[in-house]
């Protein structure tokens, strides 16, 4: 009789701890697989191994941290079922206008001579505030105007990406202050990427603005019965997505030491793909950073190890986009299965 109580405890036990395991444990069996599928095709095509090359790895960090920083806010959106396909645009926009007042006055074709040789934090700061601003305008159309998310996003990706070609009439700008370029230079983009998720994940799970997300997320009319003012709150979210895209368009620009018009096309999709593929639900209320931080990583090992084994680009963008969709049906089955449950 005792051996059957402590076989049923220890059953209890196992189970429950299944139970308590993060949602993020599976999409990192999901990253660690993929790595071991390109080092064995690592030495089968090429004969190279694909994980003990730092190099490479150091690379696929620094290209994906600009994307996890605009994921952070996506995910902020998404979570509180909205949708954000601005992010890229709003990239290029404050890459070029934080670009055009950190030239050196060494340069000889400053946009602002009477502007050059700044501190870095009057640049930084600008383009921080730009995307801030751009975020807050999609929040006022979304929530006092009631247009769809995917509707007010669009229209601010194309009139972004429009400023970002009529700033300098397409013309790039260079001459870059070194201090400017410090952000962007050795693993310090990477840096800004984890400082940026520890602290939306620490908002997210611990303080009442991510109480506030998730609530919106889950069910908005209840959100709203329970006495959340949802239409500031969503505002605050999509100031915070953009002021996020804001601050990648000064790291992108930093990491290039220039900036043209055209940075940041498709970083919204890559956003919204490392999102969902981190676990986060296209219908709200789900979603971690840490999950996000994660499907980011997946993604750069994906092209990393696309470009490894010397797959043409054209095919890595099909393969991307059916990751996509795969990733928004297993999402779809996982609510289904909640809803019965």
């Amino acid at each position: 009789m005792d051996t059957n109580v402590a076989a049923h405890g220890t059953s209890t036990t196992l189970v429950g701890s299944r139970r308590r395991m993060p949602p993020e444990f599976n999409i990192f069996l999901v990253l660690l697989g993929i790595a071991l599928v390109y080092e064995v095709l690592g030495w089968i095509f090429v004969g190279q191994s694909f994980l003990m090359n730092s190099q490479r790895l150091t690379i696929m960090i620094l290209q994906v941290s600009v994307i996890g920083i605009i994921a952070v806010g996506v995910t902020q959106v998404i979570i509180t079922g909205g949708i954000d396909l601005s992010s890229g645009s709003v990239v290029g926009m404050t890459a070029m206008i934080s670009a055009s007042v950190a030239q050196a006055s060494t340069w000889p074709r400053a946009l602002y001579p009477s502007l050059t040789d700044l501190p870095a934090i009057v640049p930084i700061g600008l383009g921080v505030g730009i995307g801030l601003v751009a975020g807050y305008i999609n929040g006022q159309l979304i929530a006092k105007t009631k247009i769809p998310p995917f509707i007010a996003t669009l229209g601010m990706m194309v009139s972004a990406r429009g400023v970002s070609k009529w700033y300098t009439k397409g013309q790039p700008v260079s001459g870059l202050t070194d201090q400017f370029n410090f952000i962007g230079t050795g693993i310090w983009p990477v840096i800004v990427f984890l400082v940026v998720a520890l602290i939306f994940h620490i908002a997210l799970r611990y303080t009442r603005y991510g109480k506030f997300t998730y609530a919106i997320g889950a069910n908005v009319q209840a959100a709203r019965v329970s006495g959340i003012n949802v239409e500031a709150h969503l505002i605050k979210v999509y100031a915070i997505a953009g002021m996020l895209a804001g601050l990648a368009g000064v790291v992108t620009a930093a990491r290039a030491q220039t900036a043209q018009a055209g940075m940041g096309v498709m970083y919204e999709l890559d956003a919204i793909a490392a999102t969902v593929i981190g676990g986060t639900s296209l219908t709200g209320g789900v979603g971690r950073v840490t999950g996000t931080v994660i499907g980011t990583v997946i993604l750069g090992v994906m092209t990393s190890g696309f470009t490894f084994l010397r797959v043409d680009a054209y095919y890595q963008e099909i393969v991307k986009g059916v990751i996509i969709v795969a990733a928004v049906v297993v999402d779809v089955y996982r609510q289904k299965g909640r809803k019965k449950t």
